[in-house]
């Protein structure tokens, strides 16, 4: 819970602000940008909500912030309304889980609906209000699992959901020695005829991204886009294994067809395939002179 006396002074004046234990993750940034922002290493508050829609897209990133570093001075009334916003509609059938995780140091989650089984795409935190509206919308076939940074609560939604979860053998650690499918092979798995897993080594040695329908690319840490660059990107500073094997990964990447980009961190990016397929031609241009 956010506390009025660690209320930084980068926040402008009013219900909203956000604390000092922020961890800097950029999840109320890309959540509300038109209330939230980066002051000094760490999110502030430099708009007031001004309607309400703004106000209710501030408490929904309030509930994902995985520190809850963000606070209000007046309790809000409609909080429980707010929860039973999540998971929030990206399109058709692809939400936003929110209530992120501190331990995977604040990366989203999605769920996919399908009528042969929901996916749940990397793990948010198991919050209560979460889980139950993942009970209503019909619970979790199989918990796709990116890479080792993002699997947080995988365990208590396995435990929860009887889920089957899904994760290369590379990035298998002690925490998650028990993953039901584990994946050793370098090239990629047709897990259902619209879910296609493609191993990306580069971030990680055994990272994967996921693609539904030829359509919703779940990129987990593989690629984002980056509004300071202004196109696709990968994360140079936060490459732990190769960047060069990422590199690859992306030349490879760019032989598929998808119209959106939903990353674990980063900003989601949407585009007809021939728009998608120049932006992946030019952050792989970037990656060479980088």
């Amino acid at each position: 819970m956010a506390h009025l006396t660690q209320r930084r002074l980068e926040n402008v004046s009013g219900n909203f602000y956000v604390d000092s234990t922020c961890i800097d993750c950029d999840t109320c940034r890309w959540m509300t940008p038109e209330v939230f922002n980066r002051a000094d290493g760490q999110s502030a508050v430099y708009h007031q909500p001004a309607t309400e829609t703004e106000r209710r897209r501030a408490l929904q990133a309030l509930l994902a912030c995985p520190t809850s570093s963000i606070g209000t001075v007046e309790k809000p009334r409609d909080i429980k309304e707010v929860q039973q916003s999540f998971p929030v509609l990206v399109a058709e059938n692809v939400y936003h889980c929110g209530y992120h995780s501190e331990s995977s140091y604040g990366a989203a989650s999605y769920l996919i609906q399908r009528p042969e089984g929901n996916v749940l795409v990397d793990s948010p935190r198991f919050a209560p209000p979460l889980v139950k509206r993942l009970e209503e919308m019909g619970g979790i076939r199989y918990m796709y699992l990116t890479h080792r940074d993002d699997v947080a609560d995988h365990q208590k939604f396995h435990d929860h959901f009887s889920c089957d979860r899904i994760l290369h053998t590379d990035e298998i650690t002690s925490d998650t020695r028990e993953v039901e499918i584990q994946l050793t092979a370098a090239t990629p798995y047709q897990l259902d005829s619209d879910l296609l897993i493609i191993p990306v080594p580069g971030h990680t040695k055994g990272h994967t991204v996921l693609l539904y329908q030829d359509k919703f690319l779940f990129t987990g840490d593989h690629l984002a886009w980056s509004d300071q660059f202004n196109q696709l990107i990968a994360f140079r500073r936060a490459c732990w294994y190769s960047w060069p094997e990422l590199t690859k990964s992306m030349d490879k990447l760019r032989h598929y067809s998808f119209e959106w980009v939903l990353p674990g961190h980063g900003r989601r990016y949407h585009a007809d395939a021939q728009t998608m397929r120049h932006q992946m031609d030019q952050c792989l241009a970037w990656m060479k002179l980088n």
